[in-house]
């Protein structure tokens, strides 16, 4: 099943010599790509907006943009009709294709943009009575029930959902499926009152717990094995719990008539960074939860001070900026990460915003106290946070790509100026050196830089969360 935001769409299959395989002419209507069949090579090309992946019937594995990817099977024509591994959307069409594709196999789903589908796994603990249901959301999506008499419905904020039902019902559960709603699930009863619901963090995502009593009973939810003993907690606060990061804005650099640094084969920097912020966002959001924005979606020219506004306006906990760097020395290359540099202007505007204040009156009488800094300014409060950032970064990225000579410096680049939150800088790579270039434009690359930007994110949620 094709998910997109416009709905879902089947994808017809076959299979063949126990491969399952998708007809090109048919990904030919579902993405809007061309489909050439090579008869002197014996090959077929897929072209998508002057990027192509070629396949052969000779060896299981397709040339994307010139990289090499391994498949399941080799291409196959049967009849007058090309076939390829279902494998080839999610490893070899997504790489040259303008919005992400993750092909889930196991659950049968391509899902197409950036869609929210967390995998909604439902449970029957215990039969009872009360039977337990637990159903665990990963990423956490916000849940909700309702209750009317032989059916619970169970709710999931999402686009859609990847739903793992258990095969048959128990206890006081007569069955549980996906509702004729994409993101609903249905607990079918049988003999039950009302349930008790729960909800409760788990790691990546949040559990959902519905104990459902015996019609006419009334139950409790089963409390968790005991802990020793331990002092009595103080009273209770009246707070909420502080959500360390649930906003982040990536910043893709350059675009529309700004295109960058350029590589000798053709890679460009407005170009690149924004593939790699759309594969980051991809990740974030799916795995992690946090919502993501995006300074640009497409190719058009954004300042500096209008990309640090939208991070500002959106109230983001973190930004990152993505670009790609160039030297008039071919040889030099590596990925660099930037954090802002401090001069006395910035140092004392800092000083000041931690020792001044304005008054303003609040409703019903009073005053309340702010801090007041220049919007040109706004970093310099944040500038040890983010050289944790720029650290946790420069970490990562070693792992997976090249780094300089000195892959972790301060300066004072200017999209970082105004932006009101930790910020840090990525220069992904030296365009200007012809094997940097080729890398770059590779899709293991990209995803190599956005894998790193993921698991920075993790960490530095950790970090703030440990914050007091």
């Amino acid at each position: 099943m094709l998910l997109t935001r416009e709905g879902r769409r089947p994808v017809p299959t076959i299979l063949q010599s126990g491969q399952e395989l998708v007809a090109l002419d048919d990904v030919a209507k579902l993405f809007q790509v061309t489909v050439r069949e090579d008869t002197l090579a014996g090959g077929v090309t897929v072209s998508y907006k002057g990027r192509s992946v070629v396949a052969s019937p000779d060896q299981p594995m397709a040339s994307v943009n010139g990289r090499l990817v391994s498949l399941p099977s080799a291409a196959v024509r049967i009849g007058n009709r090309w076939y390829l591994p279902v494998e080839f959307l999610g490893r070899a069409l997504a790489p040259i294709y303008d919005v992400p594709i993750e092909l889930r196999k196991p659950s049968r789903l391509v899902i197409v943009g950036t869609l929210r589908v967390p995998r909604v796994t439902a449970r029957i603990d215990s039969v009872g009575p009360p039977t337990r249901v637990t159903i665990d959301i990963v990423p956490a999506a916000p849940g909700s029930t309702s209750h009317d008499g032989s059916r619970v419905l169970v709710r999931i904020d999402a686009d859609a959902i990847d739903a793992t039902l258990p095969p048959q019902g128990g206890g006081l559960v007569e069955q549980i499926r996906t509702g004729d709603q994409p993101t609903v699930l249905v607990v079918q009863l049988r003999g039950a009152g009302p349930p008790n619901v729960s909800t409760s963090p788990i790691g990546g995502g949040s559990r959902m717990t519905l104990d459902i009593p015996a019609a006419g009973t009334q139950t409790t939810p089963e409390p968790p094995a005991p802990l020793p003993a331990e002092p009595a907690p103080p009273p209770p606060q009246l707070t909420t719990p502080r959500v360390a990061l649930a906003t982040m804005v990536i910043d893709p650099g350059h675009g529309g008539e700004e295109s960058g640094a350029r590589g000798s084969g053709g890679a460009i920097e407005k170009q690149l960074t924004l593939d790699v912020a759309r594969r980051a966002k991809t990740l974030i959001e799916t795995r992690l939860g946090i919502r993501v924005l995006l300074t640009r979606e497409d190719d058009r020219r954004v300042s500096p001070d209008e990309r640090a506004a939208a991070a500002n306006n959106s109230k983001a906990d973190v930004f990152i900026s993505l670009h790609a760097n160039a030297a008039f020395v071919p040889s030099v290359s590596g990925a660099e990460v930037f954090y802002l540099s401090l001069d006395p202007e910035m140092e004392a505007a800092r000083r000041e915003a931690q020792s001044q204040s304005a008054s303003l009156p609040v409703l019903g009488g009073g005053w309340r106290s702010i801090d007041v800094i220049r919007w040109d300014m706004a970093q310099a409060r944040h500038v040890e946070s983010s050289a944790v950032l720029a650290q946790l970064l420069e970490e990562e990225l070693r792992s997976r790509v090249p780094l300089g000579p000195r892959p972790l410096q301060q300066a004072p680049q200017r999209v970082l100026v105004g932006v009101n939150m930790p910020a840090a800088l990525i220069e992904m790579a030296y365009l200007s050196n012809a094997a940097q270039a080729r890398q770059a434009a590779s899709a293991e690359f990209q995803t190599g830089i956005a894998q790193a930007i993921y698991d920075t994110v993790l960490r530095f949620r950790s970090h703030l969360e440990a914050q007091p």
